[in-house]
C-alpha cells in the first residue's frame, strides 16, 4: 500500500531542510525566507529495514548451497538459478513525503497560499508537523513564537478550514431516505466536536470517520510532529519527546526530537561515517530513522517480507489484516486466488540463535525443521513475518 505524509509548518521552521536530508539530496529550495516552497516537493523514502539484508544473505546461502550440490551430483548448472547470487535486489518498504508550503495564520480564509495548501494535505495520509525548537538568530521568525503556540495556530487553521467543508453539506431535509438522514446527523456531530476541539481523529465513530474521509476533512488524519531542536539537545531527545508530547497532549510516540540541520549533514556521509558522527552526539539512530518508524506505528503499519531468488522484498500494509489481503497488496489477483501461504519467523528463517538449526535458515530447512507453516485465508499477518503465497490459476 501507498503512504504518503504531509511535511506542515509555519514559514522557515525547517521543512525543506528535513526534506532534503530524508531524500539525501538537495531537491527541495531552501531559502530564508516565508513562502520559499509553492509548488510541494515530493519525496520517495525507503524505509530503513537490517532485516532485508539479512535476508538476502540467507536466500544466497541457499542458492549457491543447492548449486554446490547439483555440480557435485554431475549437473553443471541448476535450472533456472543465477550464479550471480549477489545481485538479488532488496526492494524496502517505502514512504512518500511531501514538502508543502509554509502555513501562516488566517490560511483557512486564504491568507498565504490558503485553500491551494489545504488541497495539498487532502491528498495524503497523515500530517507531519515540523515546529521550530532551535535557537538561531539568523533564521527569520516571522509568524513563530513557541512550539506550543506554534501547534494551535497550525491545528486551528485546519479544524477551521473542516468547518468550511461542513458548512457547505446540504440539510437533506425531511427526507425518507434512512442513509441521508445518517449521513446529515454524522455531518453534524463533527461539527459539534469541531466546535470545541481542533481534532476529529480520536473522537468520532467508525460511521463518522468514514463520513470525514469521504469529506476529505483534515483533522481526521493521524498526526506526528517533529520539534527541531539544536544539536547539542539531541542527547536528551527521549525526555524531549516525553516532555513536548505532555504539553502538546500527544502519545510520546508522535513525537521526534529532530535536528534538521543535523541531518542534512549526515545524509551527506558514508554509512560508516554517520556512525561516528552518531556516537559523538550521544544517540544510537538518526532522527529520520526514528520519525519512519514512528511514523509507522502512529499510522498502525507493518511489513511482511517476502525472500526468493528474484528479490528480498518488505511490504506495508495495516495492523489486523488477513494473509489473503495482504496477498493482494503484491498483486490485486492473489485476492480471489488465494490458496493458501507458507509462513516463517523471521529468526527462524535467517537461522537465528533459537532456531533448530542456528546459522543456518532459508525455506528448505525451515519446512525440513517443521519451521513453516501452513495458513489459510483467515490468518493475520503480523510484522516480520516472512511468506510465500500460493496462488491458483
Amino acid at each position: 500500500m501507498s503512504l504518503s505524509v504531509a511535511i506542515v509548518g509555519l514559514s522557515n521552521v525547517g521543512k525543506s531542510t528535513l526534506f532534503n536530508a530524508l531524500l539525501k539530496k538537495q531537491q527541495a529550495y531552501v531559502a530564508n525566507f516565508p513562502f520559499a516552497t509553492i509548488e510541494p516537493n515530493i519525496g520517495i523514502v525507503p524505509v530503513p529495514d537490517g532485516r532485508l539484508e539479512q535476508l538476502r544473505k540467507v536466500v544466497e546461502s541457499e542458492i549457491l548451497g543447492y548449486r554446490d550440490t547439483k555440480i557435485l551430483s554431475g549437473d553443471k548448472k541448476p535450472p533456472s538459478i543465477e550464479y550471480r547470487v549477489s545481485s538479488i535486489p532488496i526492494v524496502p518498504a517505502t514512504v512518500e513525503f511531501v514538502d508543502i508550503a509554509g502555513l501562516i495564520a488566517g490560511a483557512s480564509k486564504g491568507e498565504g497560499l490558503g485553500n491551494k495548501f489545504l488541497s495539498h494535505i487532502r491528498e495524503t495520509n497523515a500530517i507531519c508537523f515540523v515546529l521550530r525548537a532551535f535557537t538561531d538568530p539568523d533564521i527569520v521568525k516571522q509568524g513563530v513564537k513557541d512550539p506550543v503556540s506554534d501547534f494551535e495556530v497550525l491545528n486551528t487553521e485546519l479544524a477551521l478550514a473542516d468547518l468550511q467543508t461542513l458548512e457547505k453539506q446540504k440539510d437533506p431535509g425531511n427526507t425518507p431516505d434512512k442513509e441521508l438522514k445518517d449521513r446529515w446527523q454524522a455531518v453534524q456531530r463533527l461539527k459539534t466536536i469541531l466546535s470545541s476541539d481542533t481534532s476529529l481523529y480520536n473522537d468520532v465513530s467508525e460511521e463518522e470517520r468514514k463520513i470525514a474521509k469521504e469529506l476529505g476533512l483534515l483533522t481526521i488524519k493521524p498526526v506526528l510532529v517533529v520539534m527541531n531542536v539544536d544539536e547539542k539537545d539531541l542527547a536528551n531527545a527521549h525526555d524531549l519527546e516525553i516532555s513536548f508530547a505532555e504539553k502538546l497532549k500527544l502519545n510520546p510516540d508522535q513525537v521526534v526530537a529532530i535536528c534538521a540541520k543535523t541531518e542534512s549533514e549526515l545524509a551527506e556521509l558514508s554509512n560508516d561515517d554517520q556512525k561516528i558522527y552518531m556516537e559523538d552526539l550521544g544517540i544510537k539512530k538518526s532522527g529520520l530513522e526514528r520519525l519512519i518508524q514512528k511514523a509507522f506505528k502512529t499510522l498502525g503499519l507493518i511489513t511482511f517480507l517476502t525472500a526468493g531468488e528474484k528479490e528480498v522484498r518488505a511490504w506495508t500494509i495495516p495492523v489486523g489484516i488477513s494473509a489473503q489481503e495482504a496477498a493482494g497488496v503484491i498483486h490485486t489477483d492473489f485476492i480471489k486466488k488465494f490458496i493458501k501461504a507458507d509462513v516463517c519467523d523471521f529468526s527462524d528463517f535467517i537461522g537465528g540463535p533459537a532456531s533448530p538449526k542456528p546459522g543456518v535458515g532459508g525455506w528448505k530447512v525451515c519446512r525440513e525443521e517443521g519451521k513453516v507453516r501452513s495458513e489459510g485465508r483467515d490468518y493475520i499477518m503480523h510484522d516480520g513475518d516472512v511468506v510465500e503465497f500460493k496462488i491458483g490459476s
